[in-house]
């Protein structure tokens, strides 16, 4: 008999039952944390945080998805809005499996690929989104709009970016 995978049985599951584990080496900056928070304001828990069920202390550890469980923890207004409840795909693995399972889960990740996001950075403005959206919707900063601008050379993407004035030179003394 083929078993089904855990995540056709998500069970909502009260935070405070949620523990942290305690080998888990990923960390997550500030801006991405900030970028969590809005996405999940904006979308909602769109995927379950991964955990074991420890039955005899009646918690769950999480195996993948600290940082979504944190957003819950430090943001009442997300907390109100899913009343107190996350999402849970729960695993019954042996902890060197949920370890192993963990760092899976952070590798398979991946990361953007520069070209691929200054495509995407084209797209939006060419659809009219500003820099200021861009910025608050992706999680960039402006310096970073800029270098993905330069990357797809196109002036287009340029002509509502304000220019100042070119410095001059200060003449050394010297040679006067």
């Amino acid at each position: 008999m083929e078993s089904k995978s855990p995540v056709y049985n998500i069970v909502a599951v009260p935070v405070e039952k949620i523990k942290a584990n305690t080998y888990n080496p990923n960390s997550v900056a500030p801006p991405e944390m900030k970028l969590l928070y809005e996405s999940i304001k904006a979308d909602g828990y769109t995927m379950p945080i991964v955990c074991y069920h420890d039955e005899a202390e009646d918690n769950y550890i999480i195996v993948d998805g600290f940082h979504r469980y944190r957003v819950m923890l430090e943001h009442p207004d997300i907390y109100e809005k899913e009343g107190g409840m996350m999402p849970v795909s729960v695993i019954n693995k042996s902890i060197d499996q949920r370890m192993a399972s963990t760092i899976r889960h952070n590798r398979a990740r991946g990361s953007h690929n520069v070209e691929l996001m200054s495509n995407i950075v084209r797209e939006l403005h060419e659809l009219g989104r500003s820099d200021a959206w861009i910025s608050k919707h992706l999680g960039m900063d402006r310096d970073e709009i800029l270098r993905l601008k330069q990357i797809t050379g196109l002036s287009a993407l340029f002509k509502d970016v304000k220019f100042g004035k070119a410095w001059k030179p200060v003449e050394d003394e010297e040679e006067e």
